[in-house]
């Protein structure tokens, strides 16, 4: 630990306001920044020592930071590779945090939580921060971390009989495989809380999926929890029973078809920009990364039938693009190539055209971070 990390830990007042929290947050901030995890162990740890709340620091702290890692992304002031390593210091100062929680011999233990990121969502942090604050509150915890398919899950819960599950995904295009999950878990008799972008800002798609309940963040989940038992949900109904569109099959279909979309989109923007036949094969992998995102995005719009979700996608990725000094108007003739693909498919052109109305909007507000968006 470094002297002056050593020195802020100590002089800091308790019990640790907002702006001492804050402080705390700036401070982890520099450190995990610039890759130093000593440093970032000495500003957790060393808070945990002058008596900072445990609950506080690992939401007011660690998880503000993860935020700002995740908006200086967006922002292009930080490289995938500098995000993947500050990530790695938080959640390594969450385990050495973990660490120094002994629960009370004899203490109310209120039951068993199963925590799991959906299917195919690698952003575990903010599943590991929710299983760390419902142990502090007194919660036996089984946390299996990310990307946890949905008969693994299911035999966990069989062989375990947790009072819930709680489910996390940051990414929008998750949402059918945590579908499948809710239902699979309700099938069982088990009810699921629901939390992360995925879900959208005011938990609009954990409704839509079928989710017992919907927290914005680990404490407002921690405190759901507290408050009142998940209900055991009534078994025997399907997906499609929740999303009765799903007839018309235009998700299958285009989920199906979407590396055949994306081929199409690619060869479709060579002839607009003539300039990306001068591509490299690596600038070439990413505008085809890219052009699946939009794709991906497109058939979980028509698995939710939400304008929204696709709208806000487009837009937030126009303001990536021109952070990176990537001009965001080949967003426009992507979606030609898409619609032209796509003539016969009426709720996935009435998506596009939405979409294409809101990048012609010089005035269309900018997505908020709860959109379901991530990269």
């Amino acid at each position: 630990m470094s002297t002056s990390t050593t020195h802020h830990a100590t002089t800091l007042r308790a019990p640790f306001d907002e702006a001492a929290l804050r402080r705390l947050a700036d401070d982890l901030w520099e450190a995990v920044s610039r890759g130093d995890e000593h440093a970032a162990y000495g500003v957790v740890l060393g808070a945990h020592d002058a008596g900072a709340d445990h609950e506080s620091l690992l939401i007011d702290v660690i998880g503000t930071v993860q935020r700002t890692v995740g908006q200086e992304w967006a922002a292009n002031r930080m490289s995938v590779a500098r995000e993947h390593a500050a990530t790695a210091i938080n959640d390594r100062v969450v385990a050495a945090l973990a660490a120094r929680h002994t629960p009370s011999a004899g203490g109310e233990r209120r039951g068993r939580i199963t925590v799991a990121c959906v299917d195919g969502e690698w952003h575990a942090l903010p599943a590991r921060l929710l299983a760390e604050v419902l142990r502090l509150r007194g919660w036996h915890v089984d946390y299996l971390g990310a990307q946890v398919p949905a008969q693994h899950l299911i035999g966990h819960v069989h062989r375990t009989g947790p009072d819930a599950v709680a489910l996390s995904s940051s990414l929008a295009t998750r949402l059918p495989a945590a579908h499948a999950a809710v239902t699979a878990c309700q099938a069982v008799g088990v009810p699921v809380l629901t939390g992360g972008a995925a879900f959208g800002a005011d938990g609009r798609y954990a409704g839509m999926i079928g989710a017992d309940a919907w927290a914005p963040d680990a404490r407002a989940a921690a405190d759901l929890l507290a408050e009142r038992p998940l209900t055991r949900p009534f078994t025997g109904h399907q997906p499609i029973d929740d999303l009765p569109h799903l007839a018309d099959q235009e998700y299958t279909l285009v989920s199906r078809d979407s590396v055949r979309l994306v081929r199409a989109a690619l060869t479709g923007l060579e002839d607009r920009f003539p300039a990306m036949r001068t591509y490299t094969e690596r600038q070439r992998q990413h505008t085809a990364e890219d052009l699946g995102h939009i794709v991906d995005f497109l058939a979980v719009a028509l698995y939710t039938d939400c304008e929204r979700l696709f709208t806000d996608f487009l837009t937030w990725t126009a303001g990536i693009l021109t952070a990176r000094s990537v001009p965001a108007a080949s967003l426009l003739p992507t979606l030609d190539v898409l619609r032209t693909e796509l003539k016969d498919f009426p709720r996935a052109c009435r998506l596009i055209d939405r979409a294409h109305e809101a990048l012609d909007d010089p005035a269309a507000p900018a997505p908020r971070s709860g959109s379901g968006v991530s990269r």
